[in-house]
């Protein structure tokens, strides 16, 4: 953390420093040549741990801070401006110092320093301005320490505020959901999430909020759906009744997860669209990969084996046909908007493998009783 701290300094006896005092005399005190005891003491010193920027007042301060962050410089950025936060508490510019700073270290992913600046200037229960912006970063920070019941409980202060317009309600719920969802309170995130979307929903005029909040909470809510679908085993040792009963369940699960993904690409924000199509093409190369490696039902037969695996086949067939008609369609998409992220990345990767996939199999690799060779993208399957 660039925050100048203080150390006082105790004197050590023996040690060799300028102006002391000194008391006693120089004669012997006891006549065999012991010499006089003395006493040695040192003024209190205050040390800075920023001397390059004791010379500097809080306008030059503000400016260099200002100028760093422009140029990216975000560790001088966080030097300047906390600075000038520490040492200067009856400055004008001593708000915006505390932002800034907070949001340097932000930059720097140094969460523990950010949430320090932000916390001075938070007041999620009454804030307007720069002190509501700093609520949501507290959050964020929080968000991003693991503190999650924190993150809960302060953004549920924001969201029962009547007095915010509905754009912050809806951010601040749509927060708390998350947040909700990474404590592990599923139940709850959804029923947050659920109700952020209703509240969406009812707006007479939806350009009031911003789409990127419902577009979010469509998606997380599509999240919810894939950790329960994650959470279903295929255990062919339980026999083909269970074994059967189980896929089907996992593949409600399936299409519930991505009834939400859709939802979030009909919002039409560009990075959430992108982002649900990648994970529903991923549910479909997940849902492929665990029937591939899935061996037989122990009680069939050999012959009765090589039918479930023809059929098991079929069902794997229909699957990359999907997967690699939503991951061009999620491509598509990203490319009229223009957009750039790791999603869009992982996508392409995954749309080369799941064709090399369908490839193999068109031309009868693998056969009933192998694998699929790995793609040349060397990309791994997403769980």
């Amino acid at each position: 953390m660039s925050v100048s701290r203080r150390w006082w300094w105790l004197a050590a006896l023996g040690l060799v420093v300028s102006g002391c005092r000194t008391t006693g005399s120089a004669a012997r005190a006891d006549g065999q040549g012991t010499p006089p005891k003395q006493e040695i003491q040192f003024d209190a010193v205050t040390v800075t741990a920023d001397l390059e920027l004791d010379k500097l007042n809080d306008e030059e301060l503000f400016a260099g801070g200002t100028s760093a962050f422009a140029a990216n410089d975000f560790k001088q950025a966080a030097r300047y401006f906390g600075r000038l936060a520490d040492f200067h508490p009856d400055s004008q510019h001593r708000r915006a110092a505390l932002y800034n700073a907070g949001l340097a270290h932000q930059r720097l992913k140094e969460w523990e320093e950010a949430w320090h600046r932000f916390s001075e200037l938070a007041d999620p229960a009454k804030g307007t301005g720069d002190a509501l912006d700093a609520s949501f970063r507290v959050a964020e920070t929080q968000y991003h320490l693991e503190r999650y019941d924190e993150a809960v409980e302060l953004l549920g202060v924001i969201a029962n505020r009547q007095d915010l317009p509905v754009n912050k309600r809806l951010e601040a719920q749509v927060q708390q959901g998350i947040c909700q969802l990474e404590a592990g309170r599923s139940e709850e995130a959804e029923k947050t999430l659920r109700k952020s979307i209703s509240t969406y929903e009812g707006l007479a005029d939806k350009d009031e909020v911003d789409d990127y909040f419902p577009a979010q909470a469509h998606f997380f809510i599509g999240e919810i759906y894939r950790l329960h679908y994650d959470d279903v085993k295929l255990d062919p040792a339980k026999g083909s009744d269970k074994l059967a009963e189980d896929l089907n369940y996992k593949a409600e699960l399936l299409l519930s997860a991505q009834g939400h993904y859709l939802r979030s690409i009909r919002v039409g924000n560009g990075y959430w669209a992108t982002a649900a199509g990648a994970q529903i093409g991923a549910l479909y190369e997940n849902l492929y990969q665990h029937m591939v490696n899935s061996p037989a039902p122990s009680e069939l037969d050999a012959a009765e084996a090589q039918v479930y695996r023809q059929e098991l086949r079929k069902k794997i067939r229909v699957l990359l046909t999907k997967s690699i008609s939503i991951y061009e369609r999620t491509l598509e998409t990203a490319e009229r908007i223009g957009s750039q992220s790791a999603f869009v990345d992982r996508t392409r990767e995954s749309l080369a493998k799941v064709k090399a996939l369908l490839l193999a199999d068109a031309e009868g690799e693998p056969d009933a009783d192998s694998h699929p060779a790995p793609p040349a993208t060397d990309a791994k399957p997403h769980s």
